[in-house]
Parts: structure tokens; sequence; C-alpha cells
């Protein structure tokens, strides 16, 4: 295996499957099964999960609500992404802990590094939910502020496209997609990896982003064997 410890990304939309909205259940299994499978190679692995596909903050505040409302809101709709992966985890015989940003002892535990990384020296998965706990960021950012906190290898961030492109490939059919590229360049091309706070964090850490599809069975496996698939952000 490649990478000893990953924190791996998944969009809310990605939950969604063919639907317009919620959780396909199927897709979310599938998920899992992907992950099982990476994870029974011996790889520690985290998981944090956005909420697009219930409820995004900045879409609200376009409609008038307020900003910082409606971020509270969207993190609230990740743990419930959050649970969704942890049932299918635990489904298919995966042990996992759920962790919070914002306090929900009924449902969760609260976010405590220590306690993280002692669940994933004991082979277990954890996924981190509510993003950063705090309005303003991302779950990209949240992603990469827990992979520094937990000293992963790398962050691989699952999508519904094989990489990063020169343009949108679904709206442009000659855009051409980078193999490697560096965070720089991510600034100067203006591209929509994850958001510049997530890339800075992740600069300044020295810590590498693959970006890949997801939703290709087999993929997540091929990246941690090392195979080059998606696009690489790196120094």
């Amino acid at each position: 295996m490649t990478y000893k410890r990953i924190l791996l990304k998944l969009s809310g939309e990605s939950l969604m499957g063919d639907k317009q909205y919620g959780i396909d259940n199927k897709q979310v299994l599938q998920y899992a099964h992907d992950i099982k499978d990476v994870h029974d190679k011996g790889i520690e692995m985290a998981i944090v999960v956005g909420g697009g596909n219930i409820f995004r903050g900045l879409s609200a505040e376009k409609s008038g609500m307020d900003r910082a409302q409606a971020d509270y809101m969207g993190m609230l709709a990740t743990v419930i992404n959050c649970m969704a992966l942890q049932n299918a985890l635990e489904s298919i015989g995966v042990e996992t802990r759920l962790q919070s940003a914002i306090k929900m002892e009924q449902i969760c535990e609260p976010y405590i590094r220590r306690r993280a990384m002692h669940h994933l020296e004991e082979r277990k998965i954890v996924i981190f939910g509510a993003g950063t706990g705090n309005p303003y960021f991302t779950t990209d950012t949240a992603a990469s502020l827990r992979a520094i906190e937990i000293k992963a290898d790398v962050v691989l961030k699952g999508t519904r496209v094989d990489g990063i492109y020169t343009a949108d490939p679904e709206k442009d059919p000659s855009a051409t997609r980078y193999e490697n590229i560096t965070y720089q360049e991510v600034y100067d091309k203006g591209l929509n990896v994850m958001d510049m706070t997530a890339i800075t964090l992740c600069q300044e850490n020295k810590l590498p982003i693959i970006v890949f599809d997801m939703n290709k069975p087999g993929n997540f496996m091929k990246i941690a064997l090392g195979q080059p698939i998606g696009t690489l952000v790196k120094e």
C-alpha cells in the first residue's frame, strides 16, 4: 500500500447517486464496499462528508438567510450524511466512530483529536461530521484541517469527475485533464478544486491532494495501490 493513513473527502452531492436530492442508499453502499476493500488492506482511514445534497449554506445566503445561521444548518446536514455512511459501513462489518465538531452526544462523539487518533490506531474508520464547527468554513477546509491534525499522508477527494480539468468538462468538451498540478497553479488558474483556505492549509503543510472519480468501482483501491488515477496536487 502507498499510504498508511488517508483522509477521504466525499461531497454531499456524491451521495445523491442519480437522484436530484437526498441520499441514494445504493450509492452509499457502493462507497462503503470500496472503503472496506481499502481498509481491509491495513490502511487507516478517516472520512469527511459534505452536506450539499441536503442543504448548502452559500445558496441559502443568496436567498436572504443569515450566512452564519445557514452554515450551521449545513453542518447539521453533514451529520445526517455521516450517519448514513456510518450505517452502510457497519452493515458490512466495518467498525466506525462518528465524531462531530458540534456536540450531539446522543448520536456521536464530540471531536477530540487524541481520541480520533486512538480510534484510527485501533483500526476503526473515523467519520468527521459538522465541518470545523465554525461558520464561513467549508467541508473542504474541514477535510484539510482534520487530515493535518491526524497526520494523514494524503487527502483523497472523491468526486463525480475523474480529476481536475482546464474547464468544466460537462460544459466544455475541449477541456483536458491535468495528471499533476501544483498548489500555485491551482491559485493562478482559478481552478475549482477545493476552496482556497483548504488549498493553503495543504500547501503550508505539504499535504498532497488527489482528486478522482469515486463513482467508478475500484478507483479507490487503485489510488491506494499507487496507480496514477485522477489528478495529483502537490508542491
